[in-house]
């Protein structure tokens, strides 16, 4: 073992401008060999695992399909606004939302989704009032 005296101190903590360590060691030729051995048999593996899986071999099966297929994600149908949800309306609408939801008009994703763009026109609301507020301030004062 180094003598590790002089750059770290009493917690065993590197001390600002110690060296750097050596890094992640090169690659041998023996690692590019075993690749290239793989990458040669490869083809032949693929079709054994084809084979076993189209014979019943259920992992063989879920490792193909998990290395091919993606994952399948859910994803909603577009949504039509319910009767009472009007977005110019923003104080009444995240009322609107939860009667929707109740009744079964939407499921909790979809009233999700819609409380959330409400939410987003809520804060764009803010921000227009605010720099007409601010610009009529400007003006009053001559700035």
């Amino acid at each position: 073992m180094s003598d590790d005296t002089n750059t770290r101190d009493d917690k065993g903590r590197f001390l600002p401008g110690s060296p750097p360590g050596p890094g992640r060691p090169k690659r041998t030729d023996a690692e590019a060999v075993q690749r290239e051995a793989i990458r040669a048999a490869l083809p032949g593996i693929v079709n054994r695992l084809i084979e076993s899986a189209e014979g019943g071999d259920i992992q063989a099966s879920r490792l193909l399909l998990d290395r091919v297929m993606p994952a399948l994600k859910a994803t909603d149908a577009p949504v039509s606004l319910p009767p009472g949800i009007d977005a110019s309306d923003l104080t009444g609408a995240p009322t609107a939302v939860l009667k929707a939801l109740a009744s079964g008009d939407l499921s909790p994703d979809q009233a999700a989704t819609i409380a959330g763009a409400l939410s987003a026109l809520v804060k764009v609301r803010e921000i227009t009032e605010l720099e007409s507020r601010i610009a009529a301030l400007k003006a009053k004062q001559g700035i």
